[in-house]
């Protein structure tokens, strides 16, 4: 969102501090006494949880310590009760302020490709599941039927849109679809925010957030909030336009063997009325032929 990673940094230690009551960090009465100037934990007193100096955590929260230590990393994250998400995004924003990226010229990284293997996991799981592939950017890589049929047949968008967290914040049809619209989509800005970190130089994510700071009027509220999350999983209620109303869980797993990929996988409670209702989504979206999901020629193109 322009801004250096200096900044970024201090903006996300201030945002987890001031979520934080003194008394929920264990503070003795004498620390946190008094009239406080500021919402949560003063500096002073995280300095005092993490047991490093009040100058030393300033330092670090004004972006001015270069060579901090992961251990001092790990004593500042437990001071401020991260979890493990967080956690993880203090160490990455961390390195990236001490300049470890800074003046690297970096080569394009090998395009990654969806294998045989995994699209034909998809075809057999659209009889019963919506199933996608994503990477960090949330690029729909690949989508069986079922998720086309649910979500949006992303294979009929041009590539720049075939992306799940565009289509949840920009496309208008989303925010019929998803019951708890605004549960989604800020989930997927926390997720954004977190690819950010971990992906500062990447020019195609950085472009989609800054499309989406202009064009979605809760986005910069949420941005600031400074909550990181991985879209891990979570129920979604939905509200098709051909089948209705289904209440479905969405799971989001890893591919050790393929960097940079996951699959999203939505099911419904075995016996319920969603459960009905998704088979019959497969059953109308049932593809006449065997499918080929993105086809070779597109994938070199939209994996960029």
């Amino acid at each position: 969102m322009g801004k250096d990673h200096n900044t970024e940094l201090g903006d996300f230690l201030r945002s987890r501090r001031s979520r934080l009551r003194p008394e929920d960090a264990g503070l003795p009465p004498d620390v946190s006494a008094g009239t406080r100037r500021v919402p949560g934990l003063r500096r002073e007193e995280v300095a005092l949880l993490a047991g490093v100096s009040t100058d030393y955590y300033t330092r670090l929260e004004q972006g001015r310590h270069p060579h901090v230590s992961e251990a001092v990393l790990d004593a500042v994250a437990r001071a401020l009760r991260l979890d493990d998400v967080e956690r993880g995004y203090l160490h990455e924003l961390a390195r990236t302020t001490a300049g470890s990226r800074r003046g690297r010229t970096r080569s394009p990284a090998p395009v990654p490709r969806v294998r045989s293997p995994v699209h034909q996991m998809l075809d057999v799981l659209g009889e019963v599941s919506p199933v996608l592939v994503v990477n960090h950017r949330r690029d729909v890589l690949s989508a069986n039927h079922l998720a086309r049929a649910l979500l949006t047949d992303f294979d009929a968008l041009p590539h720049r849109e075939r992306n799940l967290a565009r289509f949840v914040l920009l496309n208008p049809a989303a925010r019929e679809l998803y019951g708890n619209w605004e549960e989604v989509a800020e989930n997927f800005v926390a997720n954004l925010r977190l690819a950010a970190g971990t992906h500062p130089d990447d020019a195609r994510l950085n472009e989609l957030i800054g499309e989406l700071c202009v064009k979605v009027p809760e986005f910069n509220g949420w941005w600031d909030a400074h909550r990181v999350g991985q879209c891990a999983h979570g129920e979604q209620h939905l509200h098709h336009p051909v089948v209705g109303d289904l209440t479905l869980h969405h799971e989001t797993l890893t591919l050790p063997a393929d960097r940079d990929q996951e699959i999203c996988l939505y099911t419904a409670e075995p016996g319920t009325a969603s459960a009905e209702t998704l088979r019959l989504l497969a059953s109308w979206s049932a593809p006449t032929h065997p499918e080929r999901n993105l086809p070779d020629d597109a994938d070199a193109e939209r994996h960029r």
